[in-house]
């Protein structure tokens, strides 16, 4: 990977695991979020858990892009960085994202 694509990558899981935190977890910084990856020479296949309050699928949607302010536009960049952004809803407790980058 080149280093614009490792960047953009750790920005997005960095996004993903702050709105565990200001979502899931209501700030609580105790909690634990579990990230589990791969590399393979075809994909990086990242898996962000936690025990929080349960997403809603539909809920999981970035701002409107005209409505300019800061903040609110993390789920707009990690779909930009990842090809595959998934809600896995079979989990019973908390979330469980499903994160996947295909190499070319």
């Amino acid at each position: 990977m080149d280093e614009k694509l490792i960047g953009d990558i750790r920005l997005a899981i960095d996004e993903a695991c702050s709105n565990v935190i200001k979502h899931a977890y209501k700030g609580d910084v105790s909690r634990k979020i579990i990230i589990k990856y791969t590399i393979r020479p075809d994909k990086f296949h990242v898996v962000i858990e936690d025990n929080g309050l349960t997403a809603m699928k539909k809920t999981l949607k970035g701002r409107d892009l005209d409505d300019i302010r800061p903040g609110g536009l993390g789920i707009h960049f990690i779909k930009r960085v990842f090809d595959v952004f998934e809600l896995d809803e079979k989990k019973k407790k908390g979330n469980r994202l499903i994160l996947v980058k295909y190499f070319k």
